[in-house]
């Protein structure tokens, strides 16, 4: 926020018209300050509001403005990510900025298959269609993509609680059980 009072001789804060015209002026170059900082956030992917349709229209994306803005932002991230030699660090890089937690790949060469596993997220990714297309997009045509999801079984709990009741007494998440904590 701009003060440009402190800029003045102090007799101008006794005439209101000098006050009147600094005050909207201060306003002004505030509108522009924010203004400024809206463009800027623009130029970053993981910041990006409007400006995210030239992300994707530089990246060869149709844009979808159904679509929630960080699964936006998710899509455009893999594509910049997924450019070069496809490794399982790529593949895992690509994942990941979907997923938002950690992704195991298993290449089964044997098979000609390549398992994405989804170790640090319970369920399958709000997401999932998006991950699919990014992945399918860069491992080759002729390997097959299986997709692994980790979830909390009934034996983790029986195995922990006599019963329901008692798992929501204990004030654990699923994510705690499964991780043992």
């Amino acid at each position: 926020m701009v003060d440009l009072n402190g800029y003045l001789p102090r007799y101008y804060e006794e005439i209101r018209e000098a006050q009147a015209i600094v005050g909207a002026d201060e306003s002004a170059i505030n509108q522009l300050n924010a203004d400024i900082d809206d463009v800027l956030a623009q130029f970053f992917v993981d910041t990006a509001t409007w400006g995210l349709a030239n992300w994707e229209r530089i990246c060869g994306i149709s844009t979808d403005e159904t679509k929630p803005i960080d699964q936006r932002r998710s899509v455009v991230k893999s594509k910049m990510r997924g450019i070069g030699t496809v490794t399982v660090g790529l593949i895992e890089s690509v994942a990941e900025s979907y997923a938002n937690g950690d992704v195991a790949v298993i290449e089964d060469n044997a098979n000609y298959t390549v398992t994405v596993k989804f170790v640090s997220t319970l369920g399958v990714p709000p997401n999932m269609t998006d991950i699919q297309n990014a992945l399918r997009e860069i491992i080759p045509a002729h390997l097959a993509i299986s997709y692994v999801f980790t979830y909390v079984t009934y034996d983790q709990l029986k195995t922990q609680f006599a019963s329901y009741d008692a798992m929501v007494a204990s004030g654990k998440t699923y994510d705690d059980i499964l991780n043992g904590r």
